[in-house]
């Protein structure tokens, strides 16, 4: 996550278990630019940069692994400018949606990854206008929602939020 100088946060990532992070200082050779914590207890492991650029030189293999998360990572980001910066929270929580979808194979029924509030820094909003939008999505029929169990119930409408042909 960043933090403006005003105190506002927002979230740039969620990682989950086994994902690698902290790159950039590897690759840079200077300080990563984010912060980072955990939401569960969680184990780490820690390679200085000396021996990770040496597994890096003699691994092809790993090489290409790394090259291959921090394309997606890219893609990712990339997403997340454009939801930020050109669409309504609800777009944004519907493109968010459909992403937990996509990495469940399709999958309409989902579990919200990360609690609410950090649901809604994610989103660059705060959790109480998250709240109204659940609320307002399962009325108008997009989804249902139980807690933090969330059911697609019209996966194009959703498609349709996400991509601003659609209002809530």
């Amino acid at each position: 996550f960043k933090i403006s100088p005003e105190g506002k946060e927002q979230i740039l990532h969620i990682f989950g278990p086994g994902e690698p992070f902290g790159e950039v200082p590897v690759f840079e050779g200077r300080p990563f630019p984010a912060h980072a914590v955990a939401l569960e207890d969680s184990k780490y492991v820690f390679f200085p940069r000396s021996a990770f650029v040496g597994l890096i030189k003699n691994n092809p293999s790993l090489s290409l692994g790394m090259l291959a998360i921090l394309s997606r990572r890219l893609r990712r980001f990339t997403m997340l400018v454009d939801d930020l910066s050109l669409k309504e929270v609800p777009g944004r929580l519907a493109a968010h949606l459909l992403y937990l979808s996509e990495q469940k194979h399709g999958s309409d029924d989902l579990e919200l990854d990360m609690p609410k509030g950090q649901l809604a820094g994610l989103l660059g909003t705060i959790p109480e206008t998250l709240s109204r939008i659940i609320t307002r999505m399962a009325k108008q029929g997009f989804i249902e929602s139980d807690g933090r169990l969330i059911k697609i119930t019209d996966r194009q409408g959703l498609v349709e939020l996400a991509e601003g042909t659609k209002r809530l």
